[in-house]
């Protein structure tokens, strides 16, 4: 009788063991995106490829709350910051094609600076490295509903008009929003068109980014999510005509979804667009000669860059957005040949996100073995 039961009671835990689901990297990410976005909100899209491979892709929430469309892989966000990342390989474009320099000081393209000893001093890698030491002069609260409408001219117009810098260019971090639309109009002058134009030809297509596009007013009318904000209790929607700065391109203006930036990745580490010492050169430290900050640099051409610490010793090479309601993360592990995209429509914590799958991706051993797990 007991043998009975005991080959009854392993039957039983046979058949259980059969039954329960098997943890994997994949449906421990998408569990995680699925308690954090409902259904019946605003929400996002995820993907995460390794090499030229997707191995996972999904849309959580509501890209329109009026009329319910579902967020999918495919549906346009506004990127935010991550644009930036379109505009800085713009101009190292132009830099390999002998069109200018990242040296060029800023009063080549812009004569008309107020202080001509500032415009001689801050140079294009320096705007392209978060270092020039401009101070942001926009009065964005106060001239709110005017720069719910100012492009790239009118946003950097009132940074021409500065007495003094913040410190020398090159010496320390200071993030600023302006320097791309100032980059956005180097790339304009250099080249005789719009800079949208120009990236859209020069980067987006070859890469196959057939529906990404980059927008200075109102956002493209199909496939898009709408950005929102709760506010007691109800969300409304946050994004153009809403937002101060929200037509302000060179900074923030792309629209894409997280299947095309993973074929910007490819692109990226296919060499594409750019040579391959471009790229490298874009995703490596930038150090000034007269770096003065506490922290040591840590920023690329645009991209942030840190290097391999404890616990994960990985290198990242990343640009996180937020504009209006719209958040996103764009991490790419180079060594690995990892890429971990998410685009939100609403305010979400982007840093929990990308740590946790980062540390999805060490438990199921994706950071210490060339070949990826499930």
């Amino acid at each position: 009788m007991s043998r009975f039961l005991l080959l009854f009671a392993v039957a039983i835990c046979l058949g259980a063991c059969k039954d329960a689901p098997q943890l994997t990297f994949t449906s421990e990410l998408g569990a995680l995106y699925n308690d954090e976005l409902p259904a019946d909100e605003p929400g996002g899209a995820v993907l995460v490829m390794k090499g030229d491979s997707i191995l996972f892709s999904n849309g959580y929430g509501l890209a329109d709350l009026e009329t319910g469309e579902p967020i999918t892989p495919n549906t346009l966000f506004n990127t935010g910051s991550v644009s930036k990342t379109f505009t800085a390989y713009g101009i190292l474009k132009l830099r390999d094609e002998g069109a200018l320099s990242l040296e060029d000081s800023l009063g080549k393209y812009f004569p008309d600076f107020d202080n001509p000893e500032i415009a001689a001093k801050v140079k294009i890698k320096h705007l392209l490295t978060h270092s020039s030491g401009l101070p942001d002069l926009r009065k964005t609260e106060e001239d709110s509903v005017f720069y719910l409408t100012a492009k790239d001219r009118e946003n950097w117009e009132p940074i021409k008009r500065a007495q003094a810098l913040n410190f020398e260019p090159g010496e320390k971090y200071q993030y600023s929003n302006p320097a791309f639309n100032g980059l956005a109009l180097i790339i304009e002058q250099v080249t005789g068109s719009k800079w949208q134009d120009y990236v859209r030809q020069e980067i987006m297509l070859p890469a196959d980014m057939e529906n990404s596009t980059i927008t200075d007013g109102p956002y493209p009318q199909e496939g898009v999510a709408h950005g929102y904000v709760k506010e007691d209790g109800r969300y409304r929607e946050y994004d153009y005509g809403e937002y101060p700065t929200f037509a302000a391109a060179g900074n923030g203006g792309v629209w894409s979804s997280v299947n095309e930036l993973a074929k910007y990745e490819l692109a990226i580490r296919q060499n594409t667009f750019l040579n391959e010492a471009t790229i490298a050169e874009s995703r490596t430290v930038y150090e000034p000669e007269n770096w003065a900050d506490s922290l040591p640099p840590f920023l690329g051409f645009s991209w942030f860059v840190e290097p391999p610490a404890p616990p994960l010793n990985v290198r990242r090479v990343f640009h996180t957005g937020s504009q209006g309601g719209f958040r996103a993360f764009h991490l790419s592990i180079p060594e690995k040949e990892i890429l971990y995209v998410a685009l939100f429509n609403r305010p979400v914590n982007r840093e929990a996100f990308m740590e946790k799958g980062l540390e999805l991706m060490a438990k199921y051993g994706w950071l210490d073995r060339p070949d990826s797990g499930n």
